[in-house]
């Protein structure tokens, strides 16, 4: 998927035909413009042109990135993983082409406007959706637009695009020129959207000069555009012309060099081909020789880029750069780095993935359950009307949504079936060797057959750095059958600036309390409710199995805040609780998931599948919490009196099942 250049549509910013010739012929702001949504800096506009001009004020330049979707389901899952990795290095936004081909309007997974959305609600980046054109009725594309904004999308950008055939065929029910597609979206949307047009710094290869293709540029400005990107190019100084023509016609909105880093021989030919542009003779000469060697080219490519952009940034008139990546993220990321540009702030402005969707722009309370898997909480609360903003509230019922569409490519494990069944055991013995599975999830060691465990059902990435505090004490309870799937250290008011549980704006400090969570055996259960009395009130518990039997000691069911941080100027942020009934809704999704993601794994019948269905069918899942965060954590010490009552011998141990024990709210 990533090994092609895309398909000759014309909607790559960096190969597109947008003849738009009309019928005539203060404070630094990396924090709030980076890709996530800036919660708690809500009041701000985080309107895309605002960010650009408050980088500009500052000085902090910027950079953009360029995908188009895939061809298959797969790639759109391994598209989106690609967003998370290269989100991670604070993109100010990224961009998604328009296929006319591929259905680019539909909820099908491979479309341009899933693809947008996707990364717009479920990887936190604020996206531009492409919008050409091309074979597309006025109605049609009002109803796209329509579409978009209900799906928090707030930036187009609004291109002619390429014929379907050899010559443009004028669409008498549509649009034949980007002016009109800017007028239109003005006058239907208002101020909704901020539009960004094309510009080409050698004149688009169907206007009839370089003079008359500036002009068309000027009216898409004049029309409602907010900004520009370019059409590739090769030589600093001819985007620096381009640039000086603009200003001195009157174009004085942000202009944004598209940057190409030279990757492969044939995606350059191709390229090139679709955008009717000529390679300087001197790059010709260099990359002809090497045309078979792809490591040789794309090192080429990188230093060529990187020093056309150095030449760029220091002329004082660039702020930004945009890169086509072709879905590739090696080169432009090492273009990136060596420019200084690529920065992986390890400062969150939540201590979870937060939504770019407006709606959500207010939302700074969540459910801890959902850690690991925030893609999922976002799509089973994406129909909420209103966030909660600064307490989470005693919710008697929250609606979440059922989460039965495990298949939807941005809720699926990146790890192929294959790679899955490597990890977590293509024939498992017995619970033991579950217990094996998730130990080495933890240790990062190898399993028995010399694969390393890089993800879990309800964790699809390696490890957090702040797991990794707990490392020794996950390992130890593992082994012995306490299946965890979510923890967290307890902190006593840690800098905001820490690199592992730092989060929010500098200046504060942060708190937690500890947590533990995980799935063990309703023998384990047993002996847990006997210990836990005497630790009561200190460690909340909740306990449940799959058919719904519920434990807990929460009072009155009301949420518990297990992360707290206290800003300058700020009312204190708790932006993770531990909830009771949010708890129930999420006890669906994590036991679904033994199923849904392993035991399917499995042939019918198969010993395999049934030991992963014994576990669904007979395990609690169970979650702690020390309330005395000051204290060291006690939650080891719980487990460990645990596993020292089991060894007492069976006939001196009550079995609760069916018996009323203290403090517990239903019967077990």
């Amino acid at each position: 998927m990533v090994n092609q250049v895309q398909r000759g549509d014309g909607n790559c910013q960096s190969c597109k035909s947008d003849s738009s010739g009309s019928n005539s012929g203060g404070e630094s702001s990396k924090e709030s413009s980076r890709c996530s949504t800036p919660v708690l800096d809500a009041d701000r506009s985080d309107r895309l042109r605002d960010k650009m001009r408050r980088r500009m004020e500052s000085g902090d330049r910027w950079f953009s990135l360029e995908f188009f979707p895939p061809r298959t389901a797969s790639g759109a899952v391994n598209l989106i993983s690609r967003f998370d990795r290269m989100g991670s290095g604070g993109p100010l936004f990224i961009d998604i082409t328009w296929h006319p081909a591929g259905d680019p309007g539909s909820d099908k997974e491979t479309s341009s406007m899933m693809i947008a959305s996707t990364a717009v609600n479920y990887c936190g980046l604020e996206s531009i959706l492409h919008l050409t054109c091309c074979n597309q009725t006025k109605e049609k594309i009002t109803d796209y637009l329509t579409k978009a904004k209900r799906l928090g999308l707030k930036n187009i950008m609004a291109l002619r695009g390429d014929p379907l055939g050899e010559d443009w065929e004028e669409e008498e029910e549509g649009f034949n020129y980007a002016v009109d597609l800017v007028k239109h979206i003005r006058s239907e949307f208002d101020d909704y959207f901020d539009i960004c047009v094309a510009g080409y710094p050698t004149g688009h290869p169907e206007a009839e000069s370089y003079e008359d293709d500036l002009r068309h540029l000027k009216e898409k400005v004049d029309a409602g555009a907010d900004f520009v990107i370019t059409q590739l190019f090769f030589r600093a100084d001819t985007f620096l012309k381009f640039l000086e023509d603009c200003r001195a016609i009157g174009i004085t909105c942000p202009i944004l060099p598209g940057i190409f880093p030279i990757q492969g021989y044939q995606s350059l030919r191709q390229l090139v081909k679709l955008s009717k542009l000529e390679v300087p003779e001197d790059i010709t000469k260099v990359i002809e020789p090497i045309k078979d060697n792809d490591a040789a080219i794309r090192n080429y490519g990188i230093q060529q880029a990187v020093e056309m952009c150095r030449v760029l940034l220091e002329s004082g008139k660039v702020p930004g750069l945009h890169f086509y990546t072709l879905n590739r993220e090696v080169a432009t990321m090492e273009v990136l780095r060596q420019l200084g540009l690529w920065i992986e702030d390890p400062r969150r402005p939540l201590p979870w993935a937060v939504s770019a969707h407006p709606k959500r722009k207010v939302e700074d309370v969540r459910p801890i359950f959902w850690a690991s898997r925030p893609k999922s909480y976002i799509y089973r609360t994406q129909d909420w009307d209103e966030f909660p903003n600064g307490r989470w509230g005693n919710s008697s019922s929250p609606a979440f949504g059922e989460l039965n569409d495990y298949y939807l490519f941005y809720l699926k494990s990146k790890s192929s079936k294959d790679a899955l069944l490597q990890m977590w055991g293509e024939e498992l013995m017995s619970e033991e060797s579950v217990n094996e599975i998730f130990t080495c999830y933890i240790t990062a060691q190898p399993n028995r057959r010399g694969h390393k465990v890089l993800c879990l059902p309800w964790n699809d990435e390696p490890l957090a750095s702040e797991t990794n505090l707990l490392k020794d004490e996950l390992e130890k309870v593992n082994r012995r059958g306490v299946l965890t799937i979510n923890s967290q250290p307890n902190i006593n008011g840690k800098p905001s600036t820490d690199p592992i549980v730092g989060w929010g704006p500098a200046g504060g400090y942060v708190f937690q309390k500890a947590y533990l969570e995980f799935f063990t055996s309703s023998e384990n259960v047993t002996a847990l409710l006997k210990v836990l009395k005497k630790y009561e009130p200190r460690v909340n518990y909740h306990i449940v199995n799959v058919h719904g039997r519920n434990l807990t000691n929460a009072p009155d069911m009301q949420p518990n805040a297990v992360t707290w941080g206290i800003f300058p100027g700020r009312e204190i942020v708790q932006p993770t609780v531990v909830d009771p009934v949010s708890f129930m809704s999420w006890k669906d999704e994590a036991f679904a998931l033994w199923i849904e993601q392993w035991a399917k794994l499995y042939e019918d019948e198969s010993p395999s599948r049934m030991i992963i269905k014994y576990i669904h069918d007979n395990y609690f899942l169970v979650n702690l919490v020390d309330n005395d965060f000051p204290l060291e954590n006690c939650l080891w010490q719980v487990i460990d009196d645990m596993f020292e009552l089991l060894d007492v011998p069976p006939e001196l141990l009550n079995d609760v099942n069916g018996k009323r024990c203290e403090n517990e709210t239903e019967y077990f």
